[in-house]
């Protein structure tokens, strides 16, 4: 193994606060698809399939503390919840707070596009550390992780204060002056059913304003009407700020 995973590794444990047992685990967990390939003489695998292993993982454990921790409410509710929590803008969210951008072994051409920041990048990557974390120590470490790192999302989705609103704030924005049409459409959406993502478009009286992708309908929704919210404000005034 090189210096640079190692170091890698060493980072990602101190971030994280667990220490693997098999370190193959933990440097699979943050190669990403482009450094895989660009080593693929050495045997490299990338973090994709611990991806699908933690969201799996991570969705298990969300819904089963749901299922024991809301005992009345319906199953429409939970699902709700769940996916706010598992979503990407939350698990980018949680990685950015654990610096795992700056752990991420990346090829030269992601890095060049700025893959340490992007959204989608960092929330896989949570996902193959949760499922590198289930293989390395079993349910209970994974649990804890999840306890330590994402309860604070878990607690703020039970609250709905979780995602910001973009939709409602973006329709109070555009129709401050006038009546004006918002319609939101899905334009896209790949990947296999029990891991699909959304693109979602925003149309202003018939004009494609924002797109944004989300693992949810409602998610992809939300981030088209961020993006689609950060354009109106910059071409018709910023009267406050975009919701934070």
């Amino acid at each position: 193994m090189k210096q640079s995973e190692e170091d890698s590794i060493h980072n990602l444990e101190l971030s994280i606060d667990y220490i693997y047992r098999n370190r193959k685990n933990a440097v699979q967990a943050i190669t990403h698809s482009s450094y895989a390939y660009e080593h693929r003489k050495e045997g490299l695998f990338s973090n994709e399939r611990l991806e699908f292993l933690g969201d799996s993982v991570l969705n298990f454990i969300i819904t089963n503390r749901l299922f024991k921790e809301t005992s009345d409410m319906p199953e429409g509710e939970m699902s709700k919840l769940r996916a706010s929590v598992v979503s990407e803008v939350s698990l980018s969210q949680c990685a950015r707070k654990l610096k795992i951008g700056e752990v991420l072994l990346l090829g030269k051409g992601e890095e060049m596009m700025g893959g340490r920041e992007r959204i989608s990048i960092l929330a896989d990557a949570m996902e193959a550390i949760i499922g590198s974390i289930y293989l390395d120590g079993g349910i209970k470490a994974v649990e804890a992780f999840i306890d330590k790192h994402l309860h604070e999302n878990y607690i703020k989705a039970i609250g709905g204060t979780l995602l910001c609103d973009y939709k409602t704030k973006l329709q109070e924005e555009v129709q401050k002056n006038t009546s004006i049409n918002i319609q939101y459409s899905v334009i896209h959406e790949k990947g296999p059913d029990h891991n699909k993502v959304f693109t979602s478009a925003v149309l202003i009286n018939g004009n494609s304003m924002g797109k944004g992708n989300g693992k949810t309908k409602k998610e992809a929704e939300q981030n088209a009407a961020k993006n689609a919210l950060e354009k109106w404000l910059n071409l018709h005034g910023n009267s406050e700020e975009d919701g934070r």
